[in-house]
């Protein structure tokens, strides 16, 4: 991983992450005013040389490309403008300009869905390479839900800035080929945990399934939930002045 200037703090009272994926679902299109002066002037500057199969600068823009739904998914108060390119479900990026203000202002993502309980897996494996910027606030992260949205489950495999998770330490744990520190709170709608990598990677694979079963079987904090959408993406605190985050390539795959 390249060195960065970073300042890794941990607000642990911050702003809770929030149920991404209901943004076009449960919850609806709540649209949120900073949110609606998104620059269909911007454009897609930061989009690839070559030009991508689909682009969007609208708050809730999605599409489909090859078994993966691309969300581009603008949803926190005070957000700024963003723009989302991809070339497929597994290489896409975005340009996202939010103001150095505190509370996620988006979660742009690739989602796949993968509808089986956990003991009905017999794998879920996923593997990342990203390209993020050195400044700005974020986390690259997983987003994991049940079906039912009760509990979900993030797996934080780089972060920067003033940002941090909900709830409370449990400790470190290794698991799925990574060590993690490990969180768990509530947001009021649905059980959070949290895995954060003690060490930054912008390229990796990860064992979903074992991190599932020790939170099922290990710590008891569910039950044989059914998986709905492991998602893939980028918690955007700020971003001042424009910067870019790109998935160079991202896998998920389940048996």
């Amino acid at each position: 991983m390249a060195l960065r200037t970073r300042t890794r703090t941990r607000t642990l009272t911050g702003t809770a992450p929030r149920p991404h994926s209901r943004t076009l679902g449960r919850i609806g299109k709540v649209l949120l005013a900073p949110a609606l002066a998104l620059g269909a002037t911007v454009g897609l500057a930061a989009a690839p040389a070559s030009a991508a199969v689909w682009n969007s600068c609208d708050q809730w823009g999605n599409t489909s490309l090859n078994g993966y739904t691309l969300y581009n998914n603008i949803w926190g108060s005070g957000a700024g403008s963003q723009c989302i390119w991809a070339n497929s479900g597994t290489n896409w990026g975005v340009w996202a300009n939010h103001p150095n203000t505190g509370g996620i202002k988006s979660y742009p993502n690739s989602k796949k869905v993968i509808n089986k309980t956990i003991t009905s897996l017999g794998s879920l494996n996923s593997s990342y390479n990203v390209t993020v910027p050195s400044s700005g606030a974020y986390n690259s992260s997983y987003d994991i839900w049940d079906t039912d949205y009760d509990y979900e489950i993030m797996l934080w495999v780089n972060y920067n800035g003033a940002v941090g998770p909900l709830g409370t330490s449990q400790g470190n744990v290794t698991l799925g080929g990574h060590t993690w520190a490990v969180y768990k709170g509530n947001n009021g709608a649905n059980e959070v945990f949290s895995f954060l990598r003690t060490s930054d990677s912008n390229s990796g694979s990860v064992q979903i399934l074992p991190i599932l079963k020790w939170i099922k079987d290990t710590k008891g904090w569910m039950g044989n939930e059914t998986i709905g959408d492991v998602q893939f993406g980028f918690e955007v605190t700020s971003s001042s002045g424009g910067l870019n985050f790109t998935t160079n390539n991202l896998t998920v795959s389940s048996s």
